[in-house]
């Protein structure tokens, strides 16, 4: 069967307007006219049935026939009209356009899947899987592409066979009609070249991700390798002693430090490799460029550090090595002047000859003195102050000590040789006395060894060892009974040759007792002076700012603002002044009492708290005023060379100074039970610092929506690199995965986690803006991340939001997990009514 359409049908109107249907009886069995159901227009299909169902149909013999019902010229000339129209090729061309469009759209949901797969595809941490993505990624996109421009090129072939059919249209309706079409194809190929555009955007973006992500990864790799080296490199240098006790240790420690020295070069130079591969990265505009610099930074403060510190202890060893020749030629020279005195013949001293000669010897010896002997020991010690140690300290006062017996015992013998040298000689020559058997009186009775003399010889018993001198001189003293006699004569009867014996105060430097008096001695001084320079202040400061004689220079801004600059001063003043002041004084004798007198006064320290606290506010005061001519004319009336602003900075300094002291006393107390008060005092004074520094912290938070206080007690705060990760929410295709990490201040309460960022507006001022708060009754951790030892997890309870966390340090991390577990371990530590809290969503931690 043979169905006939209007040819001018339009296909906007096709076939909604027909009213009327006229088939034509086929002459033949075969036809190649196509059937009703197969004439359709863009994105329209209907059934035969249909079509029977809804238009009355009229069956035709013949043309004759149809000519009653359409007028010849609106036939085309299969029918033996005038109109030229082919149905199969209209059919044709209709069925490509449709072809074509369906096919646009699949090539746009295939794009829109492929770019949906690309979002959603989760990055690993391993370079090998990495670069499996980058391979299968980028050959799925040329299969997309080679799949876009077969498709392009089918638009542009049936867009050239609809300006052939264009051109051979005579009717303006028809032509149209066919521009319709036309433009239908050039619009669905600007779909395509859009489509095909945005996708080679979408794709270049994220094949540049991961490329910089696995740049990035063999990057961190490699800063890993080189920051354990360092670290081991700056464990080894601590490892070195910066201080020998013996000139052959220090040398050995020297040979150490130079050997440490030549490995740091060599690994030092692959770290400047590393951190030029860093900077070559963030020239090519990496997205982690903050990441890349920050750790270029690292490796280059980690290799400053190393090598500073190599430089420092050579030096600091050099000097040693100095000092420690300089009291071992000392010590040598002692040891052979005490040598020189008891190898002198007594039986030759009696002629001026044998005087003389003597003297000659002794002259010669004082002319080789060491220069440690023209320098007092506070003098020495002040030169060598930076190296002086406790060990050092006591072996210059031995040496000096030595010296001052050596010097006594050649003075003395001086004085008795001159004597013996200015002697007349007389004509009669004077026979010496035969030796009896016992020596020992014979010599008594000789005028040089008369006690007389003021000499003894039991120094030499006591502070020197002959069998360290020279093999030469000790071969020499042992070929000469007679001396070894006379030695052996004046140690056996303590005779008072070389003088007293000088009591030597190099036991009481190593004394634990004596170390701990002197440094309690510090302590009260410095409490005087600390108690002196706050009533100055209070005086000469703000007692002024009531004076009406001063009223003139003070500015309109510090008008009723005394409680602000100065804070609670005058409470730190009351309770120093009248009360800790003496208790330390107390403790003068006992300094390992003073562990007991922090503990009792634990307490009355929380004033600094409140002083802390106001710091910020006093500065900005000060910051607004301290121009003021007020303030000039009260430096000058005080003589102070510092102006306020050192004074009211000296309240902090002093509250950081105690812990320093309390460690010196208990490095040198001895009785375990004051051992522990001193421990129990210094941690009281470290938890204080740590409570003062928190609350310091805390008071700038801003934006927090609710009272900070009903958080509990804070525990911990510090600044950690932060990424957060949506395990569950689909992430869109221009928010592919986030490298960068934010760098966040996390604050820890009792009853909830604070993720704060940290605002610089000016060189003076900061503050730490509220992100997002986690409940500690919800949290949940995960204490190891996969790739770095640093990093650990926060979420809540569902895991719809993964906060990844780096501190900055291991031990950092050790420890916010330990307090965080040791909260979640204990229900009772937990905010009782959650109900009743404010509640806050997880969902603030922004770039912004």
């Amino acid at each position: 069967m043979q169905s006939i359409f209007h040819c001018k049908t339009n296909k906007t109107s096709f076939p909604g307007n027909l009213h009327l249907v006229l088939v034509l009886r086929p002459t033949g069995l075969l036809s190649s006219t196509p059937s009703p159901s197969s004439s359709t227009d863009l994105g329209f299909r209907f059934s035969q049935d249909d079509f029977l169902l809804k238009m009355p149909v009229v069956m035709l013999r013949s043309v004759g026939d149809l000519l009653r019902y359409i007028d010849e010229n609106h036939l085309a000339s299969d029918f033996t009209a005038k109109v030229e129209y082919c149905q199969s090729d209209w059919v044709l061309l209709r069925s490509s356009i449709e072809t074509f469009a369906v096919t646009v759209k699949e090539i746009a949901q295939l794009l829109q899947g492929f770019g949906s797969e690309l979002s959603e595809t989760e990055l690993p941490d391993e370079a090998n899987a990495i670069e499996f993505l980058l391979h299968s990624h980028t050959h799925r996109y040329r299969q997309m592409k080679d799949d876009i421009r077969g498709v392009l090129k089918e638009g542009r072939l049936l867009l050239s066979n609809l300006e052939t059919v264009k051109a051979a249209k005579r009717e303006v309706e028809e032509e149209r009609e066919i521009q319709a079409d036309m433009e239908t194809v050039q619009r669905l190929l600007a779909q395509l070249r859009d489509m095909e555009e945005a996708f080679d955007g979408f794709f270049e973006k994220h094949h540049l991700k991961l490329q910089q992500y696995l740049q990035l990864l063999h990057y961190e790799s490699s800063f890993q390798q080189m920051d354990e080296v360092l670290e081991q490199l700056s464990a080894q240098e601590k490892g070195i002693a910066s201080v020998g006790t013996t000139v052959v240790q220090t040398e050995q420690l020297l040979k150490d430090l130079d050997s440490l020295d030549k490995r740091a070069q060599e690994e030092m130079t692959r770290a400047q490799v590393v951190i030029l591969h860093g900077h070559q990265l963030a020239a090519n505009h990496h997205y982690a460029l903050a990441l890349i610099i920050q750790r270029c930074n690292e490796l280059r403060h980690h290799c400053d550090v190393i090598s500073t510190a190599i430089r420092t202890k050579r030096a600091s060893l050099t000097r040693t090595q100095d000092l420690l020749r300089r009291l071992e030629e000392a010590l040598r020279w002692c040891d052979e002047g005490a040598y020189l005195l008891a190898s002198q013949m007594v039986d030759k001293f009696q002629t001026k000859e044998g005087a003389q000669e003597a003297l000659q010897y002794l002259s010669n010896h004082q002319e080789r003195a060491p220069c440690v002997l023209k320098n007092s020991q506070d003098t020495l010690s002040l030169e060598f102050e930076a190296v002086l140690t406790p060990q050092l300290q006591s072996q210059i006062t031995m040496v000096k000590e030595k010296l001052i017996s050596v010097q006594c015992m050649i003075r003395n013998r001086e004085q008795c040789l001159k004597k013996l040298a200015d002697v007349q000689v007389r004509p009669i020559q004077l026979v010496a006395p035969r030796p009896e058997p016992d020596q020992t009186l014979l010599r008594c009775k000789s005028p040089l060894f008369s006690p007389k003399h003021g000499v003894d010889f039991n120094v030499l018993n006591s502070k020197f060892s002959f069998d360290l001198l020279p093999g030469k001189r000790a071969a020499r003293r042992n070929n000469s009974p007679r001396k070894i006699e006379v030695m052996h004569d004046y140690q056996g009867n303590r005779s008072c040759l070389y003088g007293p014996n000088p009591e030597t105060d190099s036991e009481a430097e190593d004394n634990p007792e004596q170390v701990t008096r002197h440094i309690m001695k510090e302590l009260i001084v410095t409490e005087r002076i600390y108690v002196d320079e706050l009533l100055s202040v209070l005086l000469g400061y703000r007692a002024e700012m009531e004076d009406p004689s001063m009223s003139y220079l003070l500015p309109s801004a510090l008008h009723s603002q005394k409680d602000v600059l100065f804070g609670n001063m005058p409470e730190i003043y009351q309770f120093h002044s009248r009360i800790f002041l003496q208790d330390l004084q107390g403790c003068l004798e006992t300094p390992e009492r003073v562990g007991a007198c922090f503990l009792q006064r634990k307490d009355k320290f929380h004033v600094y708290e409140c002083y802390c606290q106001n710091k910020p506010c006093s500065e900005l005061l000060w910051r607004q005023c301290s121009d003021s001519p007020f303030f000039q004319e009260c430096q000058k009336k005080l003589d102070h060379k510092l102006g306020l602003d050192s004074y009211l900075l000296k309240p902090v300094q002093r509250l950081t100074k105690y812990q320093l002291l309390l460690k010196e006393l208990l490095k040198h107390c001895v009785e375990e039970q004051y051992r522990c008060e001193l421990q129990e005092a210094l941690d009281s004074m470290l938890e204080l610092l740590k409570s003062v520094n928190d609350s310091m912290h805390q008071i700038a938070i801003t934006g927090y929506p609710g009272d900070i206080s009903q958080l509990g007690r804070i525990i911990l705060q510090g600044s950690f690199s932060v990424w957060i990760s949506h395990k569950r929410a689909a992430v869109r295709m221009k928010e592919l995965a986030r490298f960068k990490p934010m760098q966040r201040h996390l604050f820890l309460y009792e009853h909830a986690l604070l993720f704060c960022k940290r605002r610089d507006e000016d060189s003076h001022d900061s503050f730490y803006s509220f992100k997002s708060c986690l409940r500690m009754s919800t949290v949940a951790i995960t204490e190891t991340v996969k790739g770095d030892v640093k990093k650990f997890e926060i979420c809540n309870s569902g895991r719809e939001v993964v906060y990844i966390v780096q501190a900055p340090t291991v031990e950092v991390k050790v420890a916010w997990l330990n307090e965080i577990q040791k909260i979640l371990a204990n229900p009772q530590k937990l905010q009782p009514d959650e109900s009743s809290s404010l509640s806050l969503p997880d969902n603030l931690l922004s770039d912004r």
